[in-house]
């Protein structure tokens, strides 16, 4: 049997019946749970179960669907078993409609600031959150500059150029909006041609065009999706392909060559390969 599995049934109190393995597990083990008690969870390990606990609270609280925590330590994050039946192709306008509840979320005290309380991880690679009170400073030291030391030389040199420029590229000041972080396909649920719940969050304050932005690395949404926050701004186009970066370099550092194309493809999209 599954020690992760075991250790769920463990904090909820209950006896194992069995268990089996769910879609992703790319950089955490994910366990569909049967307990002796009738009850069906969701059972996750690392890099940071308490963090992720946090970050799906502070989803659930703007009123999006979340998975409820169930229970949490440092070792694993239990939480509610939702089905997944539907496709999220017959639902983008619904996605859009529940980030812009998301995106309301402001960081206490309503401060012009961005980050998080603590800082993050996908697997191997780190997520620094220090607060910052600049927009594109924020963007440049904890989602561009953090990878540097970690790409081909030539990779490295663009990314340095683009951050150079970054307060010409980016807004200085946007709201500070909740956002998920690590939004695709992959990490929402649908069933009933509605949006179930948000899972795997990467929390953080920032521009709410970054969410908007990754929800087209693996997917094309439709204008319904996008229109949902309201109008697009001007120019969004060249800040959507710096959001679009991170993921690629995210994955270039967890996944390797594969995803070379795509970093080249956002740089020339920004203008700086």
């Amino acid at each position: 049997m599954s020690r992760l599995a075991r250790h769920a049934a463990t904090l909820l109190g209950s006896g194992l019946w069995n268990w089996r393995p769910l879609q992703g597990g790319d950089i955490a083990q994910t366990l569909l749970v049967y307990l002796n008690d009738g009850r069906s969870v969701v059972a996750k390990n690392g890099p940071d179960p308490l963090a992720e606990a946090a970050m799906l609270r502070a989803l659930g609280e703007t009123g999006a669907p979340v998975p409820a925590v169930l229970a949490v330590d440092a070792d694993a994050l239990v939480v509610e078993y939702r089905p997944t039946e539907g496709m999220l192709a017959t639902c983008w306008g619904d996605l859009g409609r529940v980030l812009a509840q998301v995106h309301a979320g402001r960081p206490a005290g309503g401060m012009t600031r961005y980050g998080w309380a603590g800082d993050y991880a996908l697997g191997a690679v780190s997520v620094p959150n220090a607060w910052t009170g600049n927009w594109p400073e924020f963007w440049a030291r904890h989602r561009l500059g953090v990878h540097l030391a970690h790409v081909p030389i030539d990779v490295a040199h663009s990314l340095e150029k683009l951050m150079r420029r970054l307060p010409d590229l980016l807004p200085a000041k946007p709201a500070p909006a909740l956002l998920h972080g690590d939004l695709w396909s992959g990490n929402v649920l649908v069933a009933n041609r509605r949006v179930t719940g948000l899972i795997d969050p990467c929390c953080y304050y920032g521009h709410a065009e970054v969410d908007l932005a990754t929800a087209g690395v693996f997917s094309q949404p439709p204008a319904a999706f996008y229109m949902a926050g309201g109008p697009l701004e001007a120019g969004h186009a060249v800040r959507f392909a710096i959001y679009r970066l991170w993921i690629a370099l995210v994955h270039l550092r967890l996944f390797g060559v594969t995803y070379r194309p795509m970093v080249a493809q956002y740089l020339d999209e920004s203008g700086f390969r």
